[in-house]
């Protein structure tokens, strides 16, 4: 993550604003063929898929075909690696267990996951994903690291409704990656249904994009939100929301949010 992906001025900048994009393109020529490249296979997904979650697992499609690490948002091995060694220590030091029984949104490959289904309690591991491209990615990684026996959940979903899954369930809830490509209504979707499957005393983090200024979203693939804006949400659904200070940190471009149903210490 570059040293300034947070500074004030990052976090005000209008990516989808022309004069940004101009500027952008001014100063890392290389990359224009590729991003031009990119919006017409965005556009064309978008006429066949009008509706997001099909637009965005045929945008996964895509990309796992070419490299399933890279289709997460690890461009080499050893961030790969270091992102899912990041999220692991992070929930690690807010107290998971192996007790713990852990929903994973957006599982993808396994980047985090396979180090969560080590930890974890046999069985306690439950990973979803729109994408079922992904998800076979996914049982690659559970093979490579000799994971079999602890017998994690793997499931394909299409929305963020979790009506598949039992009350109360889950004391930790996770989902790193998932809103930076959500428009808002998918948000709430899942902020409207999370409550229910959460143990009265779990949580649930989720990392985001975040804007000090304008609303934005590029490609219909990264959206920027404000922190109000997706606390205020959180909160519209009776749940109790704070800002993470602590993650703010870690050499990652994301924030993260926590919610919960319980009041949150600190």
């Amino acid at each position: 993550m570059p040293a300034d992906a947070k500074s004030p001025k990052k976090l005000a900048s209008n990516r989808s604003a022309l004069a940004h994009k101009a500027g952008y393109a001014l100063r890392n020529p290389a990359k224009v063929v590729p991003y031009v490249r990119r919006a017409t296979r965005d556009t064309w997904l978008r006429l066949k898929h009008p509706d997001h979650v099909g637009y965005y697992r045929a945008v996964m499609a895509s990309d796992t075909r070419r490299n399933p690490e890279a289709a997460v948002g690890s461009q080499t091995h050893d961030r790969w690696l270091a992102l899912g060694q990041m999220q692991f220590d992070y929930l690690r030091e807010h107290g998971l267990s192996p007790a713990h029984r852990m929903l994973d949104i957006g599982c993808g490959n396994l980047r985090g996951g396979w180090r969560f289904i080590d930890h974890l309690g046999t069985g306690n591991y439950y990973g979803i994903d729109i994408s079922p491209d992904i998800l076979v990615a996914a049982k690659k990684t559970l093979t490579e690291r000799n994971l079999q026996d602890k017998l994690p959940h793997l499931t394909i979903t299409g929305d963020l409704t979790l009506d598949f899954l039992p009350d109360g369930h889950f004391d930790v809830v996770h989902a790193h990656s998932v809103f930076s490509h959500s428009p808002l209504h998918v948000i709430e979707e899942c902020l409207a249904h999370v409550g229910r499957v959460l143990a009265p005393t779990g949580f649930f983090d989720f990392t985001f994009d975040r804007t000090e200024g304008t609303e934005h979203q590029v490609l219909r693939e990264d959206f920027y939100y404000r922190t109000e804006t997706l606390l205020a949400l959180a909160r519209k659904h009776g749940l109790h929301a704070r800002f993470m200070e602590d993650w703010e940190t870690r050499p990652h471009g994301q924030s993260k949010i926590r919610v919960s149903r319980s009041p949150l210490p600190g």
